[in-house]
């Protein structure tokens, strides 16, 4: 979400349309948005993102629709899912599921695995190999001195071999563990915070949508992939195209059979049904949407 940036409208009201910043609502936001997420627990609706991320940052071709189209929805949902995990949302919301729309479920497993990765390098334990503390400023010092520019030497030997002015050596930042809140303590945590409340919403046509069902996800775990086609739009010329296109990732052997009905049909149960057992009532599907959600973990497991 994009916003003003308050300051540029006194400095310059005619450019200030121009100055923004983007709120990922869930990490350093000027707002607390837990109201919002309880107020949807409440209501028993799972957010819902469908953000565009074109005509920003480097999407800003003024001649190449394809240039500005292609990941910006991907961009956006990496983003806020990003943001929501970080900032520890479905550690206090674990009842809550969230669903990222059309930007494919690639990103997803990339994000997965990256998560992990700078955990293991960055979780509180792990920072204090890092600490500053430890740092042998006399040798240091003495290798500056000997192979560095003496710039370099010259401003360390004016703070007596510290590498920064800082004098907590922490820039300022008072919870140096970037996953504080998410509070991960065995590795089921990963699977609860991240690969069970998120959904992604996938074009038929995407072959990354195989990505979701991997055993090379973090922990074997499935993502939740949703065939969520934009029939209507310009991208689909004949609305009976869509479904089978999808259907090819297990012609060609990419996923099974259960992985596509987990595709076309369970995930968006669970994605709406878990939060309100009650949502397909009425509906041509009522009848198999309570069958699924009645089934028990080792049996969705088992798919």
């Amino acid at each position: 979400m994009s916003r003003r940036v308050p300051a540029a409208a006194a400095a310059d009201p005619e450019t200030a349309r121009h100055a923004v910043w983007y709120d990922v609502l869930a990490l350093d936001s000027d707002y607390d948005y837990d109201p919002v997420w309880a107020k949807c627990q409440e209501l028993k609706i799972a957010p819902t993102f469908h953000s565009s991320s074109s005509n920003q940052g480097l999407r800003l071709s003024p001649t190449n629709f394809v240039y500005n189209h292609i990941g910006h929805f991907a961009a956006a949902g990496h983003a806020v899912s990003k943001a929501i995990f970080l900032g520890g949302v479905t550690r206090r919301f674990p009842a809550l599921r969230f669903a990222f729309l059309e930007g494919g479920v690639g990103w997803a497993c990339q994000l997965f695995g990256d998560l992990i990765e700078h955990w293991e390098r960055r979780n509180r334990k792990a920072l204090e190999h890092m600490d500053p503390r430890k740092l042998d400023r006399a040798l240091l010092m003495n290798l500056a001195e000997k192979y560095g520019d003496p710039d370099v030497a010259a401003a360390l030997r004016e703070r007596d071999g510290w590498p920064d002015n800082d004098p907590d050596l922490t820039g300022g930042i008072a919870d140096l563990d970037d996953f504080s809140a998410c509070q991960i303590t065995r590795k089921e945590d990963w699977v609860d915070l991240y690969a069970k409340p998120f959904y992604f919403g996938c074009e038929a046509d995407d072959r990354t949508n195989a990505w979701a069902f991997s055993r090379n996800n973090p922990f074997g775990s499935k993502l939740n992939a949703i065939y969520s086609s934009d029939i209507g739009h310009f991208d689909v010329i004949d609305m009976r195209h869509p479904l089978p296109e999808a259907y090819e990732l297990v012609e060609e052997g990419f996923i099974t059979r259960d992985n596509f009905r987990d595709f076309t049909f369970a995930n968006a149960v669970h994605l709406w049904g878990t939060q309100n057992p009650r949502f397909f009532e009425g509906t041509a599907v009522a009848k198999a949407a309570a069958e699924e959600l009645a089934r028990t973990p080792a049996q969705t497991a088992a798919r």
